[in-house]
């Protein structure tokens, strides 16, 4: 296990508690993640390697024109992504890019502890959300562990209102693309690894829900449609999304 303290991406002076004047807690609604109702958002991969990372060209920062064939060149990293339940807590470790996180909570963040065991792991509360703008990320699960994918469409103008919860049975990965917002991946179960690339800028944009809107999001752990779940192009009906 890494020695380091896991963090937030966004800086925070403390963790605020859920019972704390001013915070709100709101549910995101769960969906099946298809091809339908991940468009715009994110594709399905059969294949880790097989799938291509976009890698979006340096902005043009005045009237003059970034030169063609340049701006694009910082290339693609690829390494293991855990995402594990430790007490309370939901942790992350990206070896692409060396990154140690704290992605969650099962119970009052200020108070949540690696050492007791969570009493409802059926929703996890988050934070905080980022977007790359600078290249799409291919998760892959290596065991077929299902996970929930929490993310909302591109723009700097997002609230926490915006954002929906995907699950995707293990049996496929998904293609983030360039400027979707989205936290690590959440697993079903204790842990789950996936397989990980996206491009080496690693530029992150954050959000942080509890300073800017005063809200946790709670986010379900769960498959819409029980153990056996639909088809992965089933369309979900529009009243749904």
């Amino acid at each position: 296990m890494d020695s380091r303290t896991p963090s937030l991406t966004s800086p925070v002076e403390r963790i605020r508690s859920i019972h704390e004047p001013g915070v709100s807690v709101l549910d995101v609604p769960l969906l099946q993640a298809t091809a339908e109702t991940l468009d715009g958002l994110a594709t399905l991969e059969d294949s880790f390697d097989a799938a291509e990372v976009r890698i979006e060209t340096w902005p043009q920062p005045g009237w003059r024109p970034v030169v063609a064939g340049t701006g694009d060149e910082g290339g693609v990293t690829s390494g293991e992504f855990e995402v594990y339940r430790s007490g309370q807590l939901v942790l992350g470790r990206n070896h692409a890019v060396d990154g140690y996180y704290v992605t969650g909570w099962f119970g009052d963040p200020a108070t949540a502890s690696t050492e007791v065991v969570p009493e409802d792991p059926s929703r996890v509360l988050v934070s905080e959300a980022n977007y790359h703008p600078d290249g799409s990320q291919v998760f892959f699960p290596r065991d077929g562990g299902a996970f929930v994918a929490l993310l909302a469409p591109a723009g700097d103008d997002v609230t926490p209102g915006d954002f929906r919860a995907y699950h995707c049975d293990g049996t496929f990965g998904i293609n983030l693309h360039p400027g979707t917002w989205h936290q690590p991946l959440y697993p079903l179960g204790e842990r789950v690894v996936f397989d990980d690339k996206q491009g080496r800028v690693h530029a992150c944009i954050a959000i942080d829900f509890v300073g800017e809107f005063g809200t946790y999001l709670s986010v379900p752990l769960s498959d819409p449609n029980g153990d056996d779940g639909p088809d992965r192009d089933a369309v979900v009906p529009s009243a749904m999304q």
